[in-house]
């Protein structure tokens, strides 16, 4: 397919020739206050659009190479905006309700932020069944009784497993990364999917190349998976759609999905020039040739088509029927403020139509943070500078989508707002009012010193309430600016209540009342040496932290442990460290810190248990390396009035294969990754397997199951 385009130049003008005129340099453009979605009127501007967001962007790219194009900004010679450890969190126990006669009576699932908002992840259980996507595969077992824990039966699943969901119907919702082959830029490896036979994306590991794994893939694909009978888990239903898997939600039979696309770009494009001798001789030269490559850019860009830019999707039935998904125009919507450029798609797939075609809703923009409530999904995405400048200050723009029909997601309204959320638990809505806890950094003018060689920022953060209002998403209210020259490291919202932890030598938690949206504030304000990456509600006046202790003066080392923490929060004014359980040494790691999911709370049994790595001392840097290494999941028990007191440890380190030299890879390793608990009993999950214990007895598992082993070739 191939819609007509404009002519020659949109948005940008550029060199049309090596003795061309030459175009005005890309300029930064203004923060848009005034944000909205825009409809495409037709597949021609659609077209228009990407080409002239792609030209504007190559040709910014290019012109920082030029000679002497730096010194407009002094020794300012990038943006360096700072920012906490990437995280992902939520949190909120959900988990299967079995019968009594036939499950367990209590038992954890995924760690969701939202109540009866569900959300993917590698391990899914419904208390009598235990599902695990790891490599190609996805494991069956039965789960209950806990003593008879048994591998049913696994499914070969194409591309690269990355997460799933399960429904209340035995339905697993399997998402995967295949390579599709798809227009532009070609991929290394092979391009073929959709016969049933596995893409070839395991094999490009050999060499850790950047096709490795789901990087490697263009594409995602969705499988629905009939698991009424465990031992046969069956296909019964597949979608491809382009673009990469960013993260999914289930409320009842709806399905939401967000794919993150890049721009293909045309081959034979390039973001640089041929060095030469003589070009580094001669700036003149080098510029010329700067121009001309740009023009050659420019011209690959106009002639490709939308069908290159935007490839269609394809339906498999369950028996075998292929139908295209080509797509429409109408589904996609731009942003009237600058954003780098990318494709963000949320899926909407409902469960219960047997749809062939999933309905998506597009944003030209490049992919940020997700947050979702049961009848709300929200986009967020970075206001882009193209070069830095004394006074910038970093901002967010934020969609709103209505998600209350199946199968659809209703654009509904945007706005904008001061600073950058930390992760989706910045975000929350509550009673139709957004809430979001956001770092403000700031540029400061250059100052002639050299240890500022890279230009200075300096930060605060603050807590930011908008609502829609005549379709737009606008402030309600704004706390002050607290924590100058600190970034957010957590945050959670409950209820009317707000707490967000900063940090740069000690750990703030400030509490918030947020009963009146138009005037959020803070009420109380506690330091503790280290800083919370993660905070869980325990009841009403209660949070479970998980985070990182260090020493009162900031040091990366000696006093540095992982640490849980339980705050009495019951009054705000006058939050309290109640209890701290500081676990490993200086080497010690867990998932749980960046990855909520990995975090598992157990109100019914007051046990919290997280995954947990660490080296013996003498091995860390020695040549016992690997005998040093230890991975298990440990328990704890969780008291309001006693605390918090170490019940035991599941290991799993003899599971660690190794053969000479370890021939575990970096995207399937022997770490303890996920739990799951069920009256008295813990399982711990890694890539290996599975393994349950007795809570009273962790240090003696009652079963283990072992997963085939992916080995690089």
């Amino acid at each position: 397919m191939h819609w007509t385009r404009f002519g020659g130049v949109g948005l940008t003008l550029l060199v049309v020739g090596c003795g061309g005129d030459k175009a005005a340099p890309v300029g930064n453009e203004p923060v848009q206050q005034s944000l909205r979605l825009e409809e495409f009127a037709a597949c021609e501007d659609l077209e228009q659009y990407i080409e002239d967001t792609a030209s504007k962007q190559m040709r910014a790219n290019l012109e920082q190479q030029k000679p002497g194009f730096w010194e407009r900004f002094g020794r300012n010679r990038g943006v360096d905006m700072g920012g906490p450890p990437m995280a992902e969190g939520d949190a909120s126990s959900g988990g299967g309700s079995p019968s009594p006669s036939q499950g367990p009576k209590d038992s954890t699932g995924t760690n969701n932020q939202v109540e009866g908002v569900h959300e993917s992840d590698f391990v899914q259980n419904d208390g009598t069944r235990i599902f695990v996507l790891s490599g190609n595969r996805l494991y069956a077992h039965r789960s209950w009784p806990a003593e008879q824990l048994t591998l049913a039966g696994s499914l070969e699943v194409e591309g690269w497993p990355r997460e799933m969901l399960l429904d209340e119907h035995q339905r697993l919702v399997i998402v995967s990364q295949v390579r599709l082959g798809l227009p532009g830029k070609p991929s290394s490896g092979g391009s073929y999917v959709g016969d049933g036979a596995p893409t070839p994306m395991m094999a490009d590991c050999a060499g850790f190349g950047f096709s490795c794994g789901y990087y490697g893939g263009d594409s995602t694909k969705v499988t629905t998976v009939d698991v009424s009978d465990v031992a046969n888990p069956t296909v019964v239903d597949q979608v491809y759609m382009p673009g990469v898997f960013t993260q999914a939600r289930r409320v009842d039979s709806s399905v939401r999905l967000v794919l993150s696309d890049v721009f293909r770009w045309p081959e034979g494009v390039q973001s640089w020039v041929n060095y030469t001798e003589e070009l580094a001789k001669d700036e003149g030269k080098l510029e010329k040739a700067i121009d001309a490559q740009i023009a050659v850019n420019e011209r690959l860009i106009r002639a490709s088509t939308l069908a290159e830019w935007l490839p269609a999707g394809k339906h498999v039935d369950a028996a075998g029927v292929t139908t295209a998904l080509p797509v429409s125009c109408g589904d996609f919507y731009r942003s009237n403020a600058p954003s780098a450029l990318g494709f963000v798609t949320v899926a909407s797939l409902d469960l219960d139509a047997r749809s062939a075609a999933p309905g998506r809703t597009s944003l030209v923009a490049e992919p940020g943070t997700v947050y979702a409530s049961k009848d709300s999904l929200y986009l967020t995405h970075s206001h882009y500078w193209w070069w830095p400048e004394p006074g910038q200050k970093d901002f967010t723009y934020v969609h709103k989508f209505d998600t209350r029909q199946p199968g659809r997601a209703v654009y509904a309204g945007s706005g904008t707002v001061e600073g950058v959320p930390v992760n989706q638990f910045a975000l929350d809505e509550h009673e139709d009012v957004l809430r979001l806890a956001t770092t403000v950094t700031t540029r400061l003018p250059e100052e002639k010193h050299e240890d500022w060689w890279w230009g200075r920022t300096t930060t605060a953060s603050r807590v930011t309430t908008m609502g829609v209002k005549d379709g737009r998403l606008k402030e309600l209210g704004r706390s002050a600016d607290l924590a100058e020259g600190e970034r957010i490291y957590s945050a959670r919202f409950v209820g009317k209540r707000g707490y967000i932890v900063t940090f740069l030598q000690v750990d703030p938690l400030f509490t918030f009342d947020l009963s009146d949206p138009a005037n959020p504030h803070k009420v109380g304000e506690l330091k503790v040496p280290g800083f919370s990456t993660y905070l869980h509600p325990v009841g009403d006046n209660h949070l479970l932290t998980m985070g990182v202790h260090t020493d009162a003066n900031g040091g990366c080392c000696g006093e540095r442990s992982l640490k849980l923490s339980l705050f009495d929060v019951s009054d705000l004014a006058n939050p309290k460290e109640a209890f701290t359980q500081l676990v490993g040494t200086a080497y010690g790691w867990s998932e749980a810190l960046y990855e909520h999911k990995a975090f598992n709370y157990f109100p019914a049994k007051g046990l919290v248990a997280i995954p947990f790595t660490d080296y013996a001392p003498r091995g860390y840097y020695g040549d016992d390396y690997w005998n040093s290494f230890r991975t298990e999941l440990r328990v704890f028990r969780v008291d309001l009035a006693a605390g918090i007191s170490p019940v035991g440890a599941v290991s799993m380190t003899d599971m660690f294969q190794r053969v000479q030299t370890p021939d575990w890879s970096w995207y399937y390793t022997p770490d303890v990754r996920r739990s799951v608990m069920a009256d008295d009993y813990v399982y711990a999950i890694s890539d290996a397997g599975v393994r349950v214990a007795k809570v009273g007895n962790l240090q003696a598992p009652l079963v283990t199951t072992r997963f085939t082993k992916v080995v690089n070739p």
